[in-house]
């Protein structure tokens, strides 16, 4: 299985703006057949250094991984990404 973890910074760093992104990640669960498990957790502690969310998905290949990159719901989730970030987003991918 592959484990991938985005983290994301926002530009509006409100609870509602957060919210509001939240779901829009949690909304393609079940939408993608390749997406095996999702969860978006959301930073309690607020800090300097701290990212706002945090994307955790798995697939059972990396292959799985390259065909939820352009699923056309990714690609909707992407663009909304692109619209609120501060900065660019980190990830992780790997093996679990």
């Amino acid at each position: 299985m592959l484990t991938h973890v985005v983290l994301f910074k926002l530009k509006d760093r409100s609870p509602e703006s957060v919210e509001a992104t939240r779901q829009v990640l949690v909304n393609m669960e079940g939408k993608i057949p390749v997406l095996k498990h999702i969860e978006v957790g959301v930073d309690v502690h607020h800090l300097e250094r701290s990212y706002d969310l945090v994307l955790i998905t798995k697939f059972d290949s990396p292959e799985d991984l390259q065909v939820y990159d352009t699923h056309p719901i990714h690609e909707e989730v992407k663009a909304h990404m692109k619209k609120v970030l501060d900065g660019t987003s980190v990830c992780v991918d790997f093996l679990s």
